[in-house]
């Protein structure tokens, strides 16, 4: 991958329609997966625990699975993979990999990739093309230990039953409608440019895309018309082309749901800034913002496309119980430089997700730890922290090196 990093690059570009920057982060984010997983395999601890009883000892056992079925989206087709099989790979695992129709080209790369260096090993990777059926057959498969799905609420929701129907595991990343809230001490040139990218950055087609902005009243009209300036300065263009910051949407059904959306704040008398179809070959748009007073039906649901919706609040915990409101609960943020309004945010009762960033967007994660979130999101953790656990079943073992045979809890059975 490290010598052939600008070729995967370019075919990410070329099917996920992604900056060039973007494609080159993606397979970066691959390579050090391998070295994390490497080291990783000289650290799949199990605890040894005292025992009630006397000459005995308790051990925690981590043994492979088998088969991972993983399953992934158009918008990063290489880098989920790779959080998968790295780590289902160590711990002594083989994986069937069904890649996004959009985006079989790099499934096949990776795979010649893996081939090239593996000999023996070149079948603990083996790709099931095909769209939702394919999908349907790994959900459906007894011989799938693990079921790994990355993609919208509504493919989780329609997969998820299968697996359970059979009683199997399944480790689902579904969709994100993240928010951030701006406090009043927030370093606004540091916001501005987190939430641009959080929000234009991959057009929108991101799961950790910003999707709702809560601005503190203070401040509202002076974020506003710095996001405004932000997004008009943006560089809409190739995404091969260096200079470009924001490429294409992915299909023109994406664009019909972007401007679906739009069309329906309009017809509320919504505030909407951008948002149009721009006259260049292929599905460029300018990304929306769309000024609200209340958290509208509209906000409810993630739409895979560069809009965000901002509103005012005057409350911190009102801001937060907005952000918790819907039902996803992958990404959040908050942007302030008080202590305390950043403790009240990562504590009990305040983001609900399964990331919450302080003074950065929501969009970007880091390999090192755990990468999901709760509620439609699936619940389900991938790349670090001990992740790795999801991928091997656990065995609790008793050893007893004495000549007695005595029962925990005190129970007594004589035979005598």
């Amino acid at each position: 991958m490290r010598a052939r990093k600008a070729e995967v690059s370019e075919q990410i570009t070329k099917e996920a329609k992604k900056i060039i920057s973007e494609g080159e982060g993606e397979t970066q984010e691959v390579i050090d997966m391998c070295d994390f997983a490497t080291g990783l395999s000289r650290q799949l601890y199990g605890l040894t625990m005292p025992s009630e009883r006397p000459d005995h000892r308790l051990q925690e056992i981590w043994q492979p699975l088998g088969v991972v079925g993983c399953v992934t989206a158009f918008n990063f087709p290489v880098a989920v993979f790779g959080w998968n099989f790295c780590l289902a790979a160590v711990c002594g695992n083989s994986i069937i990999w069904k890649p996004s129709p959009h985006a079989e080209g790099c499934a096949d790369l990776v795979k010649e990739i893996w081939d090239s260096v593996a000999e023996e090993h070149a079948d603990i990777v083996l790709i099931n093309k095909g769209g939702n059926d394919a999908a349907i057959e790994l959900a459906e498969d007894q011989g799938i230990a693990l079921f790994s799905a990355t993609g919208s609420c509504d493919m989780g929701k329609a997969l998820a039953p299968k697996v359970a129907k059979r009683l199997g595991r399944s480790l689902l990343e579904l969709g994100g409608n993240n928010a951030a809230i701006v406090c009043k001490s927030a370093d606004l040139d540091l916001t501005i440019k987190g939430i641009t990218f959080s929000a234009a950055g991959t057009t929108g087609q991101r799961c950790t895309t910003l999707r709702r902005l809560f601005v503190h009243q203070d401040i509202y009209n002076e974020v506003v018309e710095k996001l405004k300036i932000s997004f008009s300065n943006l560089k809409i263009g190739d995404p091969m082309d260096r200079n470009s910051q924001v490429g294409p949407l992915i299909s023109e059904k994406s664009f019909e749901n972007m401007k679906k959306r739009i069309d329906s704040c309009k017809s509320k008398n919504l505030d909407v800034f951008g948002g149009d179809r721009l006259d260049m070959e292929g599905v460029y748009v300018s990304p929306a913002l769309v000024e609200v007073k209340e958290h509208i039906e509209e906000m409810n649901d993630e739409t895979f496309a560069p809009i965000l919706y901002v509103m005012p609040f005057t409350d911190l915990k009102e801001a937060i119980n907005l952000q918790n409101s819907v039902r996803q609960g992958l990404s959040s943020s908050i942007f302030t430089n008080d202590v305390r309004e950043s403790e009240i945010f990562l504590s009990a009762e305040g983001s609900d997700c399964g990331i919450a960033n302080i003074n950065i967007g929501t969009s970007g994660a880091e390999i090192g730890g755990a990468f999901g979130g709760e509620k439609d999101t699936g619940g389900g953790r991938e790349s670090g922290s001990d992740s790795w656990k999801v991928y091997m079943r656990r065995t609790t073992a008793t050893i007893n090196y004495g000549s007695e045979l005595p029962l925990a809890q005190g129970v007594e059975f004589d035979e005598d």
